[in-house]
């Protein structure tokens, strides 16, 4: 009898256990983790895989990562940027376009699309039509649309 209760004891539990809801999955590690949902922000940090220090947010465009005005930089972001991460709302202007200089300028942008989420190595990726690498240059960014990027300019 006392096999019995004990068996009716785990088989009950293990029934709450199916019917208890399930807890959420850990975001991971890297720009996994420091992914927070849409909050209409774009974020840089100094190392790949959103390591190192979070170089800066910004909710609009900036025109000089340099100057401390606009991307709230904690450092100097224009040339440390390894991971950049699009949080930005859907709809509209929901891309990002980062530029190797000041102003919006330099050449073409490299775009960084809302369903990306985040390019957590910059280094494999470069601006269009060129080979500078994104990696530790960028200078400026803005948000747009993705028909305002041109063919090959997208990051991942």
């Amino acid at each position: 009898m006392r096999r019995l209760s004990t068996v009716l004891a785990i088989l009950g539990l293990a029934a709450f256990g199916l019917a208890a809801p399930a807890q959420a999955a850990p975001q991971g590690v890297g720009c996994g983790a420091e992914w927070h949902g849409r909050d209409g922000t774009v974020r840089a940090w100094q190392h790949y895989d959103c390591g190192g220090i979070e170089l800066g947010s910004s909710t609009g465009n900036d025109a000089s990562w340099a100057d401390g005005v606009g991307f709230e930089v904690t450092r100097f972001a224009a040339d440390w940027a390894s991971s950049v991460m699009n949080s930005g709302f859907i709809g509209g202007r929901d891309v990002v376009a980062f530029y190797p200089e000041a102003g919006f300028g330099g050449t073409r942008a490299a775009c960084l699309s809302p369903n990306e989420l985040y390019a957590d190595n910059l280094t494999d990726n470069y601006y269009p039509g060129t080979q500078l690498v994104v990696n530790d240059r960028i200078r400026s960014h803005a948000w747009t649309t993705a028909d305002a990027c041109a063919a090959g300019s997208w990051l991942s």
